[in-house]
């Protein structure tokens, strides 16, 4: 799902809005309430980076909302309904929104400040291609048991061609910032959309598989890129569910 498909997955979006807006209005900030999955508890935040994902583009506009980790049984009926009860859901007053990148869209559309992506779509796209089919990688190596047999050899080596895609895009000439998009100058939605997975890899390479990939030995731009994102406060104030929920999420429910 790429970024530059949203906009028309957003258009398709807002035909199934609780109500149709007023034609011309623009949405303002306050009244959103965003839905996600819940930790081990049912009450506290899940590890979910999808929704970690648009926490952070909240944080980084300085927009409030009341966050309600939601069980299967505490989910509103409209959402189960309207949503097949899908999470993350952003509802804005009367409009609700269900997918991470359509959300993100909305948000970075509407609340221009800071502005999350870059004049030239090219340039998202380009480091849009350079992440393709790193998450679904990732996912398959972590949750592959047990480790260090031939499949999990097999997954981690797919896993590291997507790692090293990553290294060297954040090593090609022409950048002068840390962030994904361009010239690495500005920090955007594809930069949100990356630092939660990239934060569940972490975790999971130190807790689950022994720390078979050395980051720091083999991949020292995508370490760096990993410590900058993970210092943002967009990042430290959205990151609350640690890595115990991470441990569980993937062990669990993922």
């Amino acid at each position: 799902n790429k970024m530059s498909s949203s906009s028309t997955a957003l258009d398709m979006a807002r035909n199934r809005g609780l109500e149709r807006r007023e034609e011309g209005a623009t949405p303002l900030p306050g009244g959103m309430t965003l839905y996600v999955k819940p930790a081990q508890d049912g009450t506290s935040v899940g590890d979910c980076p999808f929704a970690h994902f648009v926490r952070m583009v909240l944080a980084e506009k300085g927009l409030e909302y009341d966050l309600l980790p939601s069980t299967q049984e505490a989910k509103p009926q409209w959402l189960l309904d309207n949503y097949e009860g899908k999470m993350p859901a952003l509802r804005h007053r009367k409009e609700c929104y269900v997918d991470s990148e359509v959300i993100a869209q909305y948000l970075d559309f509407f609340f221009k400040e800071p502005e999350l992506s870059v004049l030239d779509p090219s340039e998202t796209e380009k480091a849009s291609t350079v992440l393709d089919g790193f998450f679904p990688a990732m996912a398959k190596f972590t949750k592959h048991r047990p480790n260090g047999d031939d499949e999990d050899k097999e997954k981690q080596t797919a896993l590291e061609e997507k790692l090293q895609g990553i290294e060297d895009h954040l090593n090609s000439e022409g950048r002068v910032g840390p962030y994904l998009v361009g010239n690495g100058e500005q920090f955007t939605l594809l930069d949100c959309s990356l630092a939660p997975k990239l934060y569940a890899m972490d975790v999971c390479l130190g807790q689950l598989k022994d720390n078979v990939i050395d980051l720091n030995g083999k991949y020292p731009k995508l370490r760096k890129y990993m410590d900058d994102v993970f210092d943002r406060p967009s990042f430290k104030s959205t990151v609350e569910y640690g890595p115990e929920t991470v441990v569980w999420g993937w062990t669990s429910y993922h």
